[in-house]
């Protein structure tokens, strides 16, 4: 059940009436059932595989709140253990003893290492690491273990952000399924608006520049420089507003209700550097990451070298986190150098650090930035090496008149479409807010210029 399908209109429409209609002390089951029959839409037996993670983690809590010292670290190793595992068996069993059988034979030995015939459940990054972030959570002392079943049942399960996200923390999510929300016209607006928001990125902006993506990106072959550097532009819009599209209907959708979710997004290619851009890029990842990762290791609170190197652990986990391929390493990786690279810039020169950026050097910063991230999103992109080497190889010819899956009024109506975006976002970040009066336009647009193929979310997969 995708969010910019008619089915997930009706479904949004009935549990929402029917969560203000019941009494308050129900509100949470009928939520838990809601986002149970959500997730089986896509795949039953994904249930399952949440379920027992929801039931070790849930257990987990219990014991850490209990124990000190050698036993509280057992607890926390096993429920990150069991997390963990399923991520390995489910995202990344075949990348592994893929390589592992690449490798043996490169030695010269055959290994047969028997494979496992698996759907990768929608989603599994995404409620795995809200999980694990319960837990550490209430090792730290900063989370009380929740003793209600249910309750924390639904803090991984909650419909609106189940699938991709935002990746909540407890102390933001859990105490709001004990409060009680009543209907408020204004957040109901509010919520509605930026869920109309959400569908316009989708179905208007993403799903249009994907139909000269993929047409481009699935005929390398035959393609022009030119080409590729229009396909690559479009595709750093498109993931953008594919992915923050999808927060803004799950943060849209749990507003109306009452729930505030974290932003997930903030302008992301406005951003003056890339450690910018990941303070305005996926916000509940990166933060993840900085927090349990980052922070983990020492930050920066080490020698430079040190420094360094648990910038790069943290990008190429990232990237991981993203893919059992090797593309998605690359992609962490190329972000990790080019933020070495920029720290390194600063440090040695700090008139040209982008914290001191103004005028015409500041937007310059802008777009250099959206270049080098843009060139990393064609890792992202492209799965196979051969598909990158036949990239570079084809980027150099400008001479090629191939098809791009669009007419040139469509490809206008997209360029125009992507100013109007960040037009719109650099209003948003110079505190100017939204008319409601605008929602009824959005919905016109999105009827006459949206893309009805129900195409998919492109973070669904990891």
């Amino acid at each position: 059940m995708v969010f910019n399908s008619l089915q997930f209109l009706v479904f949004f429409g009935i549990v929402t009436a029917a969560y203000f209609l019941l009494a308050h002390r129900f509100r949470w089951m009928l939520l838990l059932v809601a986002s149970c029959y959500f997730y089986m839409a896509f795949q039953p037996i994904y249930l399952g595989i949440l379920g027992f993670t929801i039931v070790v983690d849930y257990y987990a809590g219990i014991y850490l709140e209990r124990f000190e010292g050698r036993a509280k670290k057992l607890f926390l190793a096993l429920s990150l253990m069991a997390n963990i595992g399923v991520l390995a068996v489910f995202k990344y069993y075949a990348f592994f003893t893929g390589n592992f059988m690449h490798a043996a034979s490169y030695f010269g030995y055959t290994l047969q290492i028997p494979q496992l015939s698996i759907l990768l459940p929608i989603g599994l990054s995404f409620h795995t690491f809200q999980a694990m972030s319960y837990t550490i959570e209430v090792y730290r002392g900063h989370q009380k273990a929740e003793r209600n079943f249910g309750i924390y049942s639904l803090y991984v399960m909650f419909y609106p952000q189940l699938v991709a996200g935002p990746i909540e923390r407890p102390q933001n999510l859990i105490h709001q399924f004990y409060e009680e929300h009543v209907w408020d016209v204004e957040r109901v607006k509010a919520g509605l608006f930026q869920m109309a928001q959400g569908l316009f990125k989708k179905v208007v902006i993403a799903d249009r520049l994907a139909i000269l993506v993929d047409a481009v990106y699935g005929s390398l072959a035959i393609q022009s420089g030119g080409n590729l550097v229009l396909a690559s532009v479009f595709y750093s819009f498109q993931i953008y507003c594919d992915f923050s599209g999808y927060s803004d209907l799950a943060i849209g959708a749990a507003k109306v209700m009452g729930f505030d979710l974290m932003t997930n997004f903030r302008a992301p290619y406005l951003a003056k550097s890339i450690p910018d851009f990941w303070r305005r890029w996926h916000i509940s990842l990166s933060t993840w990451f900085k927090d349990y990762v980052y922070f983990s290791l020492g930050g920066n609170r080490v020698s430079i070298p040190k420094w360094y190197f648990n910038i790069m652990v943290v990008f190429i986990i990232s990237g991981f986190w993203h893919g059992a391929s090797w593309n998605f390493v690359i992609w962490g990786a190329l972000h990790g150098v080019f933020q070495l690279i920029g720290i390194t810039v600063s440090r040695r020169f700090p008139a040209l650090s982008p914290e001191n950026a103004r005028g015409i050097y500041f937007r310059f910063l802008q777009l250099w930035t959206f270049v080098l991230v843009t060139f990393a999103w064609v890792f992202f992109r492209l799965s196979h090496f051969a598909d990158i080497k036949l990239y570079a190889q084809r980027l150099v010819i400008w001479n090629v008149d191939a098809p791009l899956g669009l007419h040139v009024n469509e490809i206008v109506l997209s360029l125009l479409l992507i100013l109007g975006l960040l037009f719109w976002e650099h209003r948003s970040t110079n505190k100017i807010s939204p008319k409601l009066w605008l929602l009824p336009m959005i919905l016109l647009a999105i009827y006459f210029l949206g893309v009805f193929s129900l195409k998919q979310f492109i973070y669904f997969q990891f």
